[in-house]
């Protein structure tokens, strides 16, 4: 009796489809890892920020508006390639909505850890993602300005008192007085 030789019993191995092994769940937090970004991205990324000691040069609110009128731009535009806030306008409202939230619940967390210069950087975040939402809803900065202005000097106490009743009915909360 001959005994198979062992290539052959190699080969019989590598005839036999290869399993797959299952993807474990991530930790929460972290992402799967994604496809190689192109070099200027790459570059970009892990070119250094600035300081996050403030400048009085163009440091005003008026930064905001200006913001808005770039995403509007990007969005116009539609370079999914190039721009982030076109990339993520084109996800659809949830996914732009999700981000803001998820800037929101990271400033939170830096700001109750009494972490400065990181409630800084993600306070900007919240900024940059609720103008992608502005945009994404057809808001104008100036709708909201006017708001504010209008609220300006009101109580918060009195202004929630005010609110009509079916309008707490309608957000289905107690929360609202």
């Amino acid at each position: 009796m001959a005994k198979p030789s062992k290539p052959k019993a190699k080969a019989a191995k590598a005839a036999k489809p290869a399993k797959k092994k299952a993807a474990l769940p991530l930790p929460t937090g972290i992402e799967a890892p994604k496809a190689k970004a192109p070099k200027r991205v790459s570059r970009a990324e892990a070119a250094p920020l600035a300081s996050f000691e403030p400048s009085a040069a163009g440091a005003t609110a008026e930064v905001l508006d200006r913001l808005w009128t770039v995403i509007e731009q990007r969005r116009a535009s539609g370079d999914v390639e190039n721009s982030h806030s076109a990339r993520l306008l084109a996800r659809g409202t949830a996914k732009v909505a999700q981000k803001l939230g998820e800037e929101a619940v990271e400033c939170v967390i830096e700001a109750v850890a009494g972490n400065r210069a990181a409630t800084v950087a993600e306070s900007a975040d919240v900024l940059y993602h609720l103008l992608v939402v502005w945009v994404d809803a057809g808001i104008n900065p100036g709708e909201v300005w006017t708001e504010l202005h209008r609220r300006e000097g009101i109580s918060g106490i009195a202004e929630k008192a005010a609110r009509p009743k079916a309008l707490v009915k309608l957000a289905n909360t107690k929360k609202l007085p």
